[in-house]
């Protein structure tokens, strides 16, 4: 496969060739050389309470396809799981509840809540059984407010993932953001994933896309971007008296009044907080061009619901998925291949197109 090749100078960078958007073959190299490498939501911190629970579930579905199982043992322990039975591949947990221990129905096989092998059934004389490969291979498991967090093979650390997140927003009682199932949803849309996270990420189409719903509640010549390592935000300032974040002494933006902060986090999350709450979009490929985005909101004041740049998000939501549907099909054309940056505007795009290069190309990819 051609190397991907962005040039670091956005001023002489073109961006990726059209087919990264449509090839199967180069969405197979996506899925494998990015998201198995990538953390991920693994649920709400609330479904993992007492000891004894165990909630299985699958890791970014219709991509990785993972079965995976969150358990938290008889010490409080919490742990993430492989949900395969290591003796012959059937999936241990098939139901949500309260155990002792996993048992899988197939053959027997029993594990702790850890995950460690306790007992197999007609298994006398197996020369070298049991060894480490019974247990049930472990994830790490880690947790940024509400939201817990898996990978299969992380490529950085979580806590440097996370901690532009927690510079800016680690005041807010984050652990007690409410999640509200009646806000949240998927969208279904015909578009790469990429191209869904490029326009979230650029600045550019915020007064042409979103001219009469969220143009009006930020102030666009002040608007900006910051870029990390694996991360970047854009930093929304309100416009006018829309509401704002109280921000308490010696913040990074106390000077201005912000009404939002959008944080994308290497390769798929993004992280929308308003003075309300946080909207999380979990952008989950499906297919070459097929995109699921999942829409997860957790209020912090209620009264706030509604107003401000947060305030109609499935309007916004809707502007953005007609106009990168549009892109899906312009990337198709023969007479189509790449195009330039915005130095202004675009750097967030430019960005998340440089870390793709980097992943993609690097000698574990």
């Amino acid at each position: 496969m051609k190397p991907l090749e962005i040039d670091a100078d956005i001023t002489r960078a073109s961006t990726p060739p059209s087919q990264l958007y449509h090839d199967a073959t180069e969405y197979s190299r996506q899925r494998e050389g990015i998201f198995t490498r990538s953390w991920q939501v693994a649920g709400d911190a609330s479904v993992l309470k007492a000891p004894g629970r165990v909630v299985p579930f699958t890791l970014l579905p219709g991509c990785l396809d993972e079965p995976l199982v969150l358990t938290r043992d008889q010490e409080g322990a919490a742990h993430c799981l492989s949900n395969v039975c290591t003796h012959r591949g059937a999936l241990v947990v098939e139901g949500e509840g309260h155990l002792n221990t996993l048992r899988c129905r197939y053959h027997g096989r029993r594990f702790g809540l850890d995950g460690c092998f306790q007992h197999m059934p007609e298994f006398d004389g197996v020369h070298g059984f049991p060894s480490a490969a019974d247990d049930l291979p472990r994830l790490p498991l880690q947790q940024l407010g509400p939201l817990l967090f898996t990978s299969l093979s992380p490529l950085m650390p979580f806590d440097a993932w996370v901690a532009p997140v927690l510079a800016r927003v680690g005041w807010l009682p984050l652990v007690g953001f409410r999640f509200d199932a009646d806000s949240s949803r998927d969208y279904l849309m015909d578009c790469h994933w990429a191209l869904y996270t490029e326009n979230y990420l650029e600045e550019f189409h915020i007064p042409y896309v979103h001219g009469k719903s969220l143009s009006g509640k930020l102030d666009y010549e002040a608007y900006r971007t910051e870029l990390y390592e694996w991360c970047s935000v854009q930093i929304g300032p309100a416009r006018g008296d829309e509401p704002a974040f109280e921000l308490p002494a010696g913040h990074p933006d106390a000077a201005a009044r912000i009404a939002g902060w959008y944080f994308w986090l290497f390769p798929n999350l993004m992280l929308n907080f308003y003075p309300w709450g946080l909207s999380v979009n979990i952008v989950k490929p499906l297919g070459p061009e097929r995109t699921r985005v999942s829409f997860l909101t957790y209020v912090y004041d209620e009264s706030l619901r509604g107003a401000g740049a947060g305030g109609d998000l499935h309007r916004v939501e809707m502007e953005d998925e007609e106009v990168v549907e549009s892109v899906q099909r312009g990337v198709r054309s023969r007479l189509y291949d790449r195009g330039r940056y915005s130095p202004r505007r675009e750097t967030g795009t430019h960005h998340f197109h440089g870390l793709l290069a980097r992943v993609l190309n690097g000698p574990a990819a």
